[in-house]
């Protein structure tokens, strides 16, 4: 049975403590990703792997990963070609082939990083991505497959296209959706309403469906 890794990335905007404790008691293994390290030594938790070159680890942080004892370390020259997170996502498919993916810690912050985090989540195909913050729950959707959402009534929901010809429906909403054609990075699936059991469904391409707390 594939497993569920909790990847948690370096932006400066930090997941609650509790949601991490809450994430980290959810899955079975813990990656941090550079800086990420701080945010679960924040809300006393360690990780099972460490990624990255530690140039935005806090001295504490870096001084765990030089000793490193308790947790695996992969550490990086910071002259390299990809980023962190990239090559955290590249460890989780070579230690945990087809493990589901909870991103936290991965918004906010600078855009162009931000960007570069939604991208790298959604090249990562090998099982189920989400990304969980402390307002929101969001699902990488790729073509053929669906998101579920339950107990959620009154919520706000949005999906958005990030490839070209992406096609969705969506049932179980205030506006409702039938194979229709999103455009790249349009807002026809922005601010949409929870109704009652909600089914999502990307027929083709790729989607992020963000449900709001």
């Amino acid at each position: 049975m594939a497993c569920k890794v909790l990847v948690v990335c370096g932006s400066p905007v930090v997941a609650s403590a509790d949601l991490l404790r809450q994430l980290a008691g959810e899955c079975d293994h813990v990656v941090a990703v550079d800086r990420g390290l701080d945010a679960l030594l924040g809300a006393g938790l360690v990780c099972d792997v460490y990624v990255g070159d530690a140039d935005t680890v806090s001295d504490a942080g870096r001084a765990l990963v030089d000793a490193a004892k308790d947790f695996e370390v992969e550490r990086h020259d910071p002259y390299k070609d990809y980023t962190d997170l990239a090559l955290a996502l590249d460890s989780v498919r070579r230690r945990w082939p087809g493990a589901e993916v909870v991103a936290t810690c991965a918004t906010g912050g600078r855009p162009d990083m931000a960007l570069s985090v939604l991208g790298l989540l959604a090249g990562y195909e090998d099982a189920p991505v989400w990304i969980a913050e402390d307002e929101t729950t969001a699902r990488i959707l790729h073509g053929g497959e669906s998101w579920t959402i339950e107990g959620h009534d009154g919520s706000t929901f949005s999906i958005i296209a990030i490839a070209p010809g992406t096609v969705v429906s969506e049932h179980g909403l205030e506006w409702e959706l039938d194979h229709a054609s999103l455009g790249l990075l349009a807002d026809t699936g922005i601010s949409n309403v929870v109704r009652s059991k909600a089914t999502i469904q990307v027929h083709a391409g790729t989607a992020i469906a963000y449900l709001y707390k």
